[in-house]
């Protein structure tokens, strides 16, 4: 899922696109993506964007007479920029926002239809939209311990609650806690100062980084490999590999369709932490480290 460094990138792109440039037409190509019946979508058609903004993990249009746009990638969504009346994307084409200077595409790898296009009147209107979580990037560190600590929740789960924390997901939550050197299951509550300090800056620190990263990578064009591992990611998405820092190799924990990516040498003190379907199914053999889990895997020795 697109979060906020991908998104941030997103916007800017789009503010050089199809900021006061009027809105000529929308197509609809899945009747899934549509949201909203009232205010109608047709109503943009005419109007000019006067604002674009990051809403969490949603782009936000803004038009003229106070009408919004919010657009929700969520896991699969994409965007891509074509030349101007350009075709739907086959089948992965959801909707088409055709303007003056080009137009906006909409696509959705897979069969689940989970990205979304909602139309709201007004700052009202588009608050039912806000998940409400707190802007990490210039936030001091109080502001940031506040809702970190006001549940006891691992660190995992509050960096990815969209009410605590705005734009974080699976992905740069995993950077973060590995800049931080700490446990994804370690408790909000029993942090000590010293570690919401690493922590509060490792956050802005990891996130800035990114932003850059992406930044640098876009350039003046349009952000088109937007992805949620990259290979110069420490530990999201490299599960076996070599921590870039100390050498141990990256771990995960699966639950569900989420994976939490650690490095046990940076962040657990050597320790594996119990992955579910391994531990049911290893029960009492679970390994506590990972030279034990090297060798259960490699088995019996002649």
């Amino acid at each position: 899922m697109p979060e906020l460094p991908d998104i941030t990138i997103y916007v800017e792109a789009l503010e050089r696109r199809v900021l006061n440039q009027p809105l000529q037409r929308v197509r609809i190509a899945s009747p899934f993506v549509l949201r909203t019946a009232v205010p109608p979508i047709r109503s943009l058609e005419g109007r000019s964007v006067v604002a674009l903004r990051r809403l969490g993990k949603r782009i936000v249009f803004g038009f003229e007479d106070d009408l919004w746009l919010v657009l929700h990638l969520t896991i699969a969504g994409r965007l891509h920029w074509r030349e101007p009346d350009a075709k739907l994307a086959g089948k992965f084409g959801l909707a088409a926002l055709d303007f003056p200077t080009g137009t906006l595409l909409l696509t959705e790898a897979g069969t689940k239809r989970r990205a979304s296009l909602h139309v709201v009147q007004g700052e009202a209107g588009l608050r039912t939209h806000d998940p409400g979580g707190l802007e990490v990037l210039g936030c001091p560190l109080d502001g940031f311990a506040a809702p970190l600590t006001r549940q006891n929740h691992t660190l995992k789960r509050a960096l990815t609650d969209p009410g605590l924390f705005s734009g974080i997901g699976d992905a740069y939550s995993d950077e973060i806690l590995h800049r931080a050197r700490l446990s994804p299951v370690a408790l909000t509550q029993k942090l000590t100062r010293e570690e919401v300090e690493r922590l509060h800056r490792a956050t802005q620190e990891t996130l800035r980084h990114w932003i850059e990263v992406l930044r640098h990578e876009a350039g003046e064009g349009f952000p088109e490999k937007v992805t949620a591992f990259r290979p110069d990611m420490a530990v999201h998405g490299k599960f076996g590999q070599p921590c870039p820092v100390c050498g141990a190799k990256v771990q995960r924990i699966r639950h569900a369709d989420n994976e939490t990516n650690y490095c046990p040498g940076c962040q657990t003190g050597g320790r594996l932490l119990a992955d579910r379907s391994l531990s049911l199914r290893l029960k009492k053999d679970w390994p506590r480290t990972v030279d034990e889990l090297e060798e259960l895997q490699a088995g019996p020795r002649g």
